[in-house]
């Protein structure tokens, strides 16, 4: 059992009026005032006049109650007003049973808070209970009512217990479970319109207004019971306009088409706390896109603090002076700053973290500081000083059950609020309260306040010529001159509104400062303006800048870099969200990771296309992450293509189920064992690049399975082929948010001739009996990764079994360098061209040929990657240790250069072409003072594996005989 209110006191207020506490507790039964209870009463009675009076009005209830946990007799308390509501005859019977439960829990909640039984969230959850008990029971009386006077057309008595259609939906404080002391309830009347006929919706609507309209009337009209709670109707959609009630669908309607900020706001703490709960949460769910964005929304941050300018013209900016007639609420350093905080990072960032959309306060701190949007310490001192300003708050509106959050003018009235408090000592109780106030304006103010244009005006451009443009750096500085021009003209759609316009001329100075420090400032003002022209609007990528101005010197930068990134980026800015993540440059997390990270975007979606672009958006953003840490040198090429490699199998891994599921709904589950998915060439051996195909193998085992189960069975021979080409679809389509990736399988067995999906039984018998060398050379790299398990460790063992059976055979160094010599006569004049890398002597493809074939004869099964593979070579004596560091060198070099081709150009790099701008990055990425360093180095390490290669395949008879 629960201890009672009287036992868990451990705190008092201090008696203000020492007189009238004294006159009260002599009236008061003996328990009530002896002991900690009776220190608490006194001390509440002296400072609380409205508290004094339901003292005394309640006193004989009150000493019941005490013996109780506060818990329980809250307990009872609601379930008696359900009892007496429900088996009103008049509506003032129903008055009267809210008014006097009102008056007694607000007696019980104010003693248990003051007398240090319940903590804040605690006394906020209990005056949530109160308000929830109390709308509920009495719309439950007004719909019963209104069924039995005919007024609802269409509706059963059956239908009153689950609300008959007709949600309250609570805003603010009541929605968030946090109420406070004395306040108001915003509530949003709605009813679903698809329960009725369409020839009573009107009579039905009239229904529902009249419940409404006596909703708010037993809760706050004034009699000489008191009051239950002022009620608000204000927040729903154009109250000026419409009823006190409408319909859902003109309500979604409304948001989705004229929604603002503010309201979308509002929406984070919305709830159905009364009516018909599934309806009203029904409700909320379809309208949780307009809430919660899909993308970061920046945009937000500006909206917000128009909120909070317009707030603070009017409260002006706090200091310890302005104490009294200060406001706790929407007064710098109050209450709403600290929501504010929060709210617009929730905006910003709820449609992607749902694990911060929390419409409680201190959880949505908490959870921003857990995803570091928020730091630590600063989290920790808001959540601590928003528990005392709600505290404070209380205290304020206990002294006469006011709504307000105004520090008292008088210093007799703020000694009273102290007093409540605990406080004997007003000048300490005030510095306290001064201090708290500051520290929340200085630690709000960071972000709300600095390096903002005033709203009302629009920021004046400063004046650019081609002299200054000249004096800059900028060798064309006309052309420059002409495109910032055509930036400020609205010409672009990124500046065509009013509102970019001014948020671009806010972040001019520094954009153009920032393209100035660029190594070629005309290249990377004309990839700015390519990245500018590719965006369908401005507001939110410049909002984001604003708020963030170092991304927009990152772009600056990736402009000058990569340009194929900066065009991406134009044409996708969504991909930008990415760089808000606090681990961006953090070398991204094993495949096992990434693969959880997309499931859990995948399954916030409901259906199949959905499920697919949301694949597409994650790939493309967690690819955008691994590009940018290859150009800032973050990551070595070994890291990147385990990243790309790590990315493209978690799009198999998640993918591959749904794909399932969905041919399954036709044709039923694969019949016998299942598939499984083999990685053949760059993502089988983890080294993909940001443009790397996917090469598949699709193998099967059906079992004794002759068809399908399902509405529309197949035969496993066409199953899985038609299975196979729904994935591959599932990967390649162009949907609305692009293609995932490319997919090729001509290394399938027999290549274009053979069937797309082949079973394990054919697949076993091609490598063993029919698959030529080349083909085992391109098995070295195959691994399987996703599908039936227990299938794939078979056809691990199949692929195994075949690269044994060429370990040490002569053929396989013969046809290796008869291979060899058609594809250098393939690419004949690009041997001599160092910058292509996969085609020149001593390059990538050469490298890569000699370790598969090395692999291959020395029969190292399982040893994909290069860099393990020459290793090992070096180390089974094929090559010597230090020809299998020179290749190793060269590999990497190589690997490392094309690793930021694939993700910054559109056309292979070529150091004779490339801007001065350009190489100087490409050198800086790969770790070299200048470029004619990295060409040095490049070449010399070219020369040195085109020798170790060809001394390999010099005299391939004398090599068989040995290996023979």
């Amino acid at each position: 059992m629960t201890a009672s209110l009287e036992s868990r006191l451990s705190r008092a207020p201090v008696a203000h009026d020492r007189e009238r506490a004294d006159a009260l507790m002599a009236g008061l039964p003996a328990a009530l005032a002896a002991g900690p209870l009776g220190e608490l009463l006194h001390g509440t009675a002296g400072s609380a006049p409205y508290l004094a009076r339901l003292t005394e009005h309640h006193a004989a209830w009150l000493e019941a109650a005490v013996a109780q946990a506060p818990e329980d007799a809250l307990d009872d308390l609601l379930a008696t007003l359900a009892a007496e509501v429900a088996e009103a005859g008049e509506e003032k019977a129903v008055s009267s049973a809210l008014r006097l439960a009102k008056s007694r829990a607000a007696l019980l909640i104010a003693l248990a808070d003051l007398g240090g039984a319940w903590c804040t969230l605690e006394t906020t959850g209990a005056l949530t209970r109160l308000a929830e008990g109390c709308l509920s029971g009495a719309t439950g009386w007004l719909l019963a009512e209104a069924l039995r006077r005919k007024r609802l057309p269409g509706i059963a008595e059956e239908d009153l217990a689950t609300g008959a259609g007709y949600a309250v939906i609570a805003m603010g404080k009541l929605g968030a479970g946090e109420l406070n002391y004395s306040s108001d309830i915003d509530l949003i009347c709605l009813f679903d319109e698809g329960r009725f006929d369409p020839a009573d919706y009107a009579e039905a609507k009239a229904g529902f207004i009249r419940v409404t309209r006596g909703l708010v009337r037993l809760m706050a009209d004034q009699t000489a019971e008191g009051y239950v709670f002022r009620t608000d109707l204000r927040l729903r959609p154009a109250p000026s306009t419409t009823p006190v009630c409408m319909a859902m669908e003109p309500a979604e309607r409304y948001y989705e088409s004229l929604g603002r900020t503010w309201e979308r706001a509002a929406h984070i703490k919305a709830r159905t706390v009364a009516g018909d709960i599934a309806a009203g949460q029904g409700y909320l769910q379809r309208l949780a896109p307009f809430v919660w964005r899909k993308h970061l929304d920046f945009a937000a941050i500006e909206d917000t603090h128009d909120m909070l300018r317009k707030i603070r013209e009017k409260k002006g900016k706090f200091t310890p002076a302005g104490l009294p007639g200060h406001d706790l609420k929407l007064g710098p350093g109050g209450i709403r700053e600290i929501e504010f905080f929060a709210q617009t990072r929730q905006l910003i960032g709820g449609g992607r973290h749902p694990e911060i959309r929390s419409p409680r306060t201190l959880e949505a701190l908490a959870a921003l500081a857990a995803l570091g949007w928020v730091e630590r310490g600063t989290a920790a001192t808001l959540s601590a000083d928003y528990t005392a300003h709600r505290d404070l708050e209380h205290r304020l509106q206990m002294v006469e059950d006011a709504q307000t959050q105004i520090i008292p003018q008088t210093a007799e009235a703020r000694a009273r609020v102290a007093a409540l408090a605990g406080w004997d000592d007003l000048a300490a109780w005030e510095r306290d309260v001064a201090d708290r106030l500051a520290r929340v304006h200085r630690a709000t103010e960071a972000f709300f306040g600095p390096g903002r244009p005033p709203r009302k005006a629009e920021a004046q451009p400063f004046e650019i010529t081609a002299e200054w443009l000249a004096a800059q750096g900028f060798e064309r500085p006309e052309d420059a001159c002409r495109r910032i021009e055509r930036w400020r003209s609205g010409s672009l759609p990124a500046t065509r509104s009013q509102r970019s316009r001014r948020l671009y001329a806010g972040l001019e100075p520094r954009l153009i400062a920032e393209l100035a420090r660029a190594g070629r400032p005309d290249e990377a003002i004309a990839e700015f303006d390519r990245f500018l022209s590719g965006l369908p609007a401005g507001v939110q990528v410049f909002s984001l800048f604003s708020a963030n101005p170092h991304l927009l010197d990152l772009i600056v930068g990736t402009c000058a870099l990569a340009p194929k990134l900066a065009a991406h980026l134009g044409s996708e800015p969504k991909a930008l969200d990415a760089l808000l993540t606090p681990d961006f440059f953090e070398p991204l997390p094993g495949t096992e990771a990434l693969t959880a990270d997309l499931e859990d975007w995948v399954a916030r979606e409901a259906d199949y296309e959905g499920r697919l672009d949301a694949a597409r958006r994650w790939a493309r953003e967690t690819r955008f992450r691994a590009g940018l840490q290859v150009l800032k040198g973050k990551a070595s090429a070994e890291e990147a293509g385990a990243a790309f490699s790590a990315i493209a199998e978690a799009c198999l891994a998640v993918l591959l189920p749904r794909v399932i599921d969905d041919f399954a709904s036709r044709h039923g589950p694969p019949p016998g064992v299942g598939l499984a998915v083999i990685a053949m060439g760059k993502l089988g051996s983890g080294e993909m690049t940001a443009g790397s195909d996917l090469d598949l193998i699709i193998v099967y085992d059906a079992g004794d399975a002759t068809a399908s189960e399902g509405r529309r069975p197949l035969s496993p021979s066409v199953y899985y082929p038609r299975l196979t080409q729904a994935l591959v679809a599932a990967l390649t389509a162009p949907t609305a948010e692009g293609r995932l990736y490319e997919v090729d399988m001509r290394l399938r067995p027999s290549g274009r001739q053979g069937p797309v999906a082949v079973s394990l039984a054919a697949f076993e018998s091609y490598q063993r009996e029919k698959a030529w060398v080349w083909e085992h050379m391109a098995l070295t790299r195959a691994r399987v990764v996703t599908g039936e398990p227990g299938l794939g460790a078979r056809v691990e063992a199949v692929i195994a079994a075949a690269l044994e059976s060429r370990a040490g055979a002569p053929e396989v160094l013969a046809e290796a360098r008869e291979m060899r010599v058609r594809l250098l006569e393939a690419h004949a004049k690009e041997r001599a061209r160092p910058w292509s890398l996969k085609h020149t002597a001593g390059g990538l493809m050469e490298i890569e040929f000699l370790a598969q074939t090395g692999a291959l004869l020395r029969g190292l099964a399982g040893t994909r990657r290069v860099t393990e593979v020459l290793p090992a070579l070096g180390a089974a004596g094929w090559i010597s240790a230090a020809e299998a560091d020179e290749l190793a060198r060269a590999h990497a070099l190589q690997s490392h250069i094309q690793q930021i081709e694939r993700v910054a150009l559109e056309t292979p790099f070529d150091g004779a072409t490339a801007g001065a701008g350009l190489k100087a990055a490409v050198a800086a990425a790969t770790g070299f003072e200048d470029f004619a360093a990295l060409e040095a180095a490049l070449g010399a390490a070219q020369a040195g594996a085109a020798a170790v290669v060809e001394r390999i395949f010099a005299d391939v008879e004398e090599a068989g005989s040995g290996e023979a």
